[in-house]
């Protein structure tokens, strides 16, 4: 099957620490990392161990203390519905992505780019800035430029011409209520983007060209399986965890690896090979060692944006015909930020054939 041989001409090239952990560390439940860290591996033990207490704020990824002020649950789900609402008004327009859309070019960052358009719309340039990926490199970046778009004059004001998200910011009274509310702008809208584009890039690299018959959710399910967003899960030392396994100590912190877990030999057949076939009748929220989205007791609020946007953007590549360039042979995965490619080059198909 021609898809099969062009996969197979696809090198994957993690970075070291990952790398090292696939290789050392594979099939196993439990290993010792670090002097006070243990990672965590098999299915049931996991599972065991997340259902043990519920996540901190400070293990939360997205919803940690901004600027020194904690941000309770409570907040975090307003938020995320906030950002919800955007996303439901950017699907819900009447033709959100043309046919005459062009989506080639380097991924995720092409994914990204367009994302931010469909999402954020019009709003100013100062809250769109936080998009930039450059921002996801280097934290003091981001807090200059927060900082700076807290301070500039001539505020929006708010209403419909803005997103909700945006709203949040328009509303701030205070210099620093805006500098929080810029802060949980980045927080909650570009994750969303980052996460699906880098879904898709991941997607597209791992199992393209797909079988006509293959759908698009099932090949971001094996995608997610392949390259987890988040290849670990924190949990800082706790009295609960000894008492699930005395192994850990009660000075150690937990780091889940849900990498190894969704490689695992024991749960999958084939657990390298990407076949999104596999997920016909399997329920992604009951199948256990598959968190890609968090653990069932605490799932990440972001899964039902990420999937219908994620959709979206494949189902468009699929049907306007582009193809991952048959020059690039390989693509790095590095160790900072979502677990992705970091490059993909998309082009037409009549153009790779011909160019």
């Amino acid at each position: 099957m021609p898809s099969a041989m062009t996969r197979t001409r696809r090198t994957t090239v993690f970075a070291p620490r990952l790398q090292a952990l696939l290789d050392e560390h594979l099939g196993k439940d439990l290993v010792r990392l670090e002097p006070d860290t243990i990672g965590i591996a098999g299915a049931e033990l996991s599972d065991r161990i997340l259902s043990a207490r519920r996540a901190t704020e400070t293990e939360r990824p997205t919803f940690k203390p901004l600027h020194g002020r904690s941000i309770s649950k409570a907040e975090a789900s307003s938020v995320m519905r906030t950002i919800g609402k955007d996303v439901r008004a950017a699907l819900e327009q009447p033709d959100p992505l043309p046919d005459t859309t062009d989506l080639s070019g380097p991924w995720p960052i092409t994914g990204h780019r367009f994302l931010s358009r469909l999402v954020l719309r019009d709003d100013p340039y100062r809250l769109r800035i936080l998009m930039s990926r450059t921002l996801e490199i280097d934290p003091r970046l981001t807090w200059t430029t927060i900082v700076a778009g807290a301070a500039l004059p001539r505020r929006p004001a708010p209403g419909p011409q803005l997103t909700h998200l945006a709203n949040l910011f328009a509303e701030a009274g205070t210099y620093h209520d805006r500098r929080y509310a810029m802060g949980i702008y980045r927080r909650a809208a570009a994750p969303v983007c980052f996460t699906v584009s880098t879904l898709v890039a991941n997607a597209l690299w791992l199992g393209a060209p797909f079988a006509d018959d293959a759908s698009n959710r099932d090949i971001l399910y094996e995608a997610m399986r392949l390259l987890p967003p988040s290849w670990n899960l924190l949990r800082n030392r706790s009295a609960e965890y000894p008492a699930i396994d005395d192994r850990i100590g009660h000075e150690d912190d937990i780091l889940m690896l849900p990498l190894l877990t969704h490689r695992d030999p024991a749960l999958w057949e084939a657990p390298n090979e990407f076949r999104p076939e596999r997920w016909e009748g399997l329920d992604p929220d009951n199948t256990p060692g598959y968190m890609p989205f968090g653990h069932v007791s605490e799932r990440c609020w972001g899964r039902h944006m990420v999937m219908p946007l994620a959709e979206l953007l494949l189902d468009h590549i699929r049907r306007t015909g582009l193809v991952v360039a048959p020059g690039q042979r390989t693509a790095e995965v590095p160790l900072v930020g979502l677990l992705g490619v970091k490059t993909v080059h998309l082009g037409h198909r009549s153009k790779v054939r011909h160019g």
